[in-house]
């Protein structure tokens, strides 16, 4: 039965539109998405021949051909690989996942501003297909799944839809026919495409063979080495190899920060070929993401779904991992359990973690690129890897209230004053957030340097290291810090300052006292403050509580939750305490003292980031002084 005039799903027509007519400046690209599609389905099908001896297929049967038709001005991708059914052909050719369909439209907006196309995109977000479209007024894809017995026919213009129909197919693979536009007859050409395939698939560990099928007597050519990359020595392989080789595995299209090809021998024996890509990928931060780290044994590929291979705050990496040393028979699941497999994760994640330090110690900049990229997902190895906490913490870098530059944490220690015995750092959703809060004045006015965390996980991973270097991580929101204990200056005059403490403290109690009345059990406590030097006041969470960027997390989960009451700080050398001090020696100012701390206090609650706890009555106030300052 033909099932006729099936219509593409609207975004996807959109991208077809879009790769057509906008990517049309790297069309040969085709055919390396092609070709990487054939190599992938003879993957499934050598590893589903595992278990299922009826569909198995031997590295020496297995191919990708390419088949050229000058008289009919068509051009053919064939492999015996895994297949197609009804099913695969329309949901592979017929629609595209919407949120990397989202994606793909996004950052193809943001090209399009720079005028630079990247090609990237083709092979990151899946639409390798349709790249087909770019030299081919209609593309024809007739398939036979294994196992199954019947095929299939999918026939597209690239329009508006497909066409879908039984056929007729002797052997399992797949078949994609391309009728060439007629600016695209360079692609029919045998040096053209000895080229491509060279170029971009040098790296398949299978033949790609060319065969002009109208040419009498016509030479079968083989056009690639047909040698897995990775079994080559290092020293052999040419940068463009490697950076075709990650453009193949969807690593993107540039060179990426970092290539290791290492072959490990031991106990357990293994070769890798990973990287570090240039920029990371849209959905890193997505919950659902996994590593897609490839597992080969012996060549075979087994599985890009080891979640037991690397941990996930090294999600970002890509490439693969070969070894001898696990049997091919393994399930998947099993996998996840393997003995050997923990132990090649164990030496891999090593690898990396000193290969970064490397390039931290000698290229600042390089390092820079990554620590921008992918410092917030390194950062959850913290939360989750305290086997590697040291050498995480090696590789963290932070910006502080005095350098646009992240510094490592060993650089903080080293420059922290003789007396300062801890971290400091200040949470805040950015970092512009964090240098207008009030808490940093204080630090700013004894040059004392304060790390600024503005990523969620960082809320969680502080409070479980809870030190470098046997430096506490303190918060500077969070409990009392009396920065004249970090002063460096004489005995004297600390002891003087102390003197001055408690005058001060006698001064300002009748005014903290009616505060408290005032604000009651919206505030835990009101203290002087011996850390501003411009604001009137500030919120402190007390030392047991909850910090406050912690608490803004828990309230963005759960709208109803509320915290724990703050502590109110006072700056008693500020002129409005001092003038509100002196108002509150006559009675009758006691109602606009009350008032202007409730100005105050909401005021103090608006530079944390939340809204008046009674905006009518915060409104009614301010416009009475207002009133008072505005007269008639």
């Amino acid at each position: 039965m033909t099932n006729m005039n099936n219509k593409f799903e609207a975004d996807t027509g959109k991208i077809l539109d879009i790769v057509i007519n906008s990517l049309y400046s790297e069309r040969e690209i085709f055919l390396r998405e092609l070709v990487s599609n054939a190599s992938d389905a003879l993957d499934k099908r050598k590893y589903l021949g595992l278990t299922d001896k009826k569909i198995a297929i031997s590295s020496e049967a297995s191919e990708i051909k390419i088949e050229v038709n000058n008289k009919d001005k068509t051009l053919s991708i064939l492999d015996n690989g895994i297949g197609m059914n009804e099913e695969d052909l329309k949901s592979s050719l017929g629609t595209i996942a919407r949120s990397g369909t989202k994606a793909f439209l996004e950052q193809i907006a943001t090209n399009a501003k720079d005028k630079k196309p990247d090609m990237s995109m083709i092979g990151q977000f899946g639409v390798g297909f349709y790249a087909s479209f770019m030299v081919a007024d209609s593309v024809e894809v007739l398939s036979k799944k294994a196992g199954e017995n019947q095929a299939w026919k999918w026939s597209s213009d690239g329009k508006s839809g497909f066409n879908l129909e039984k056929a007729d197919k002797e052997d399992v693979g797949t078949s994609i026919t391309l009728k060439l536009k007629k600016d695209a007859k360079e692609f029919l050409e045998e040096t053209r495409l000895q080229f491509i395939v060279r170029k971009y698939s040098d790296h398949i560990s299978y033949p790609v063979k060319l065969h002009e099928i109208d040419k009498k007597d016509a030479e079968i050519k083989t056009l690639n080495e047909a040698s897995a990359l990775w079994t080559r020595p290092a020293k052999e392989i040419k940068e463009e190899q490697y950076q075709e080789f990650f453009s193949h595995i969807g690593a993107g299209f540039g060179k990426p920060l970092l290539t290791m090809h290492n072959n490990t021998e031991g106990t357990i024996s293994y070769t890798n070929l990973i990287c570090i890509p240039s920029t990371r990928p849209f959905d890193l931060f997505n919950p659902d993401r996994k590593s897609s780290l490839k597992l080969y044994i012996n060549r075979v590929f087994i599985t890009d779904k080891c979640d037991a291979l690397i941990p996930s705050y090294l999600r970002f990496i890509k490439g693969l991992v070969d070894t001898q040393d696990i049997d091919l028979n393994v399930s998947r699941e099993m996998l996840q359990n393997n003995p050997a497999v923990a132990k090649i994760s164990k030496s891999l994640v090593g690898k990396i973690l000193r290969e970064l330090k490397k390039v931290s110690e000698k290229n600042a900049d390089g390092y820079k690129s990554f620590w921008k990229e992918y410092g917030a997902v390194l950062k959850e190895g913290l939360y989750e890897d305290a086997e590697r906490k040291e050498a995480l913490l090696d590789l963290c870098r932070f910006s502080t209230n005095e350098n646009d530059d992240p510094i490592s944490l060993s650089e903080y220690v080293e420059k922290m004053p003789e007396k300062q015995k801890d971290i400091y750092y200040i949470s805040a959703e950015t970092k512009d957030q964090a240098l207008a809060s009030p808490h940093l004045e204080g630090f700013k006015s004894k040059k004392i340097p304060v790390l600024i965390m503005t990523d969620a996980i960082d809320q969680f991973w502080l409070p479980m290291v809870g030190s470098f270097k046997e430096k506490k991580f303190t918060s500077i929101t969070q409990g009392q810090i009396n920065l004249d204990d970090l002063d460096e200056k004489n005995k004297d005059k600390k002891k003087d300052d102390k003197n001055e403490k408690e005058k001060k403290d006698k001064e300002y109690v009748d005014l903290v006292a009616q505060l408290k009345v005032v604000l009651g059990d919206q505030v835990k406590d009101i203290r002087l403050s011996s850390k501003l030097t411009d604001s009137p006041v500030c919120l402190v969470a007390d030392e047991g509580d909850m910090d406050i960027a912690m608490e803004q997390l828990m309230a963005q989960r759960d709208t109803n939750y509320k915290g724990a009451p703050r502590i109110l700080e006072i700056n008693g050398d500020h002129s409005l305490i001092k003038n509100m001090k002196s108002l509150l020696s006559k009675k009758e100012n006691n109602d606009l003292v009350s008032d202007a701390g409730t100005l105050l206090f909401e005021q103090a609650r608006l530079m944390e980031g939340k809204m008046p706890a009674d905006p009518a009555q915060f409104s009614k106030i301010m416009n009475q002084f207002l009133l008072k300052a505005i007269p008639n």
